[in-house]
């Protein structure tokens, strides 16, 4: 289907966990080298991700593109930067913290209209609401982690977008996405290990 995120292997899914993890150690500690990009050429394909970033399972930064303007390595590479550096929610993320972080990774489908919201499924679509010059959006595992409704996750994609929660009902732009998200469970100052292809990835 159109708005299908692409579901990558457990081998895909670990190269871009590794390249986000050494792409965040590398900012933090100031060093200069940009690590290698994985070489599968899937990964070599325009993309759009998001990384999140987590403290005790709380939220420490999380950051993205809606659409595809560079592979999706690049991609993750910086959003994984950008998420531990320049997410204005939170001050930059500090050598200390890396034991205690835990990043997820999102790839995206392509955003897709919708005539009506009774389309929007719970737990399988993301929303990006925007308005003028406002937008705002929210990953779908953000309504199933909150036990939120339909109208309750438009409500707050809107308010995301800094428009009235009951904006979608008032002409706003509603459009859907659905996600593949992983993580591996890993805090982010360890090193993966050269067989981290072959370790169980939540979904």
């Amino acid at each position: 289907m159109p708005d299908e995120a692409p579901i990558l292997s457990p081998q895909q899914r670990a190269a871009l966990l590794a390249l986000a993890r050494r792409a965040i150690r590398e900012r933090v500690r100031g060093v200069v080298s940009v690590s290698a990009l994985p070489t599968d050429s899937a990964l070599q394909q325009p993309g759009a991700a998001f990384v999140t970033l987590t403290r005790d399972g709380a939220l420490r930064g999380c950051i993205g593109f809606v659409r595809a303007v560079q592979s999706l390595a690049e991609t993750v590479r910086h959003c994984a930067v950008a998420a531990a550096t320049a997410d204005p929610r939170f001050p930059p993320v500090s050598g200390s913290e890396l034991p205690h972080l835990h990043l997820e990774i999102s790839v995206l489908s392509p955003l897709r209209r919708i005539d009506s919201v009774a389309g929007i499924q719970i737990g399988r679509h993301g929303l990006y609401i925007s308005q003028g010059s406002r937008h705002g959006l929210l990953l779908p595992q953000v309504a199933t982690e909150y036990g939120w409704d339909r109208d309750t996750f438009l409500s707050h994609a809107c308010l995301k977008a800094g428009l009235p929660g009951d904006a979608w009902r008032r002409g706003a732009d509603i459009q859907v996405f659905t996600v593949d998200h992983f993580s591996d469970g890993r805090p982010l100052e360890e090193t993966a290990p050269a067989a981290s292809d072959q370790l169980p990835l939540k979904p």
